[in-house]
């Protein structure tokens, strides 16, 4: 999973499809909770793009996004927003995985 690096690059894969972000932050237990289970989710669903936005440094796309807990995911297809899983409550590899497989393209 890449790290967003820019504000440039985030409306570029924005436009893109089946881009998936992952909001994230080093400071919250639950994401780091999730943390290891990620690679074996993003092999899993590989038609996705998974990008993760770290919420401190890139808190203008949160509040644009109305992202205000994390963990969460907010998935785009060619410039369309197709599903969000967003709270500030834990998750689990199940829940996640149930996220991803309801998402329609």
């Amino acid at each position: 999973m890449e790290n967003l690096q820019t504000i440039e690059q985030f409306e570029e894969l924005k436009k893109a499809e089946r881009t998936l972000f992952v909001f994230s932050a080093d400071w919250c237990g639950d994401c780091r909770f999730i943390d290891p289970i990620m690679p074996e989710i993003v092999e899993k669903y590989n038609t996705f793009n998974f990008v993760k936005i770290d919420r401190d440094q890139f808190i203008d796309q949160c509040i644009e996004l109305d992202v205000f807990g994390i963990p969460s995911f907010v998935a785009f297809h060619k410039g369309n927003e197709i599903g969000r899983f967003v709270s500030k409550d834990h998750k689990t590899q199940q829940e996640i995985e149930a996220f991803i497989e309801g998402l329609t393209i």
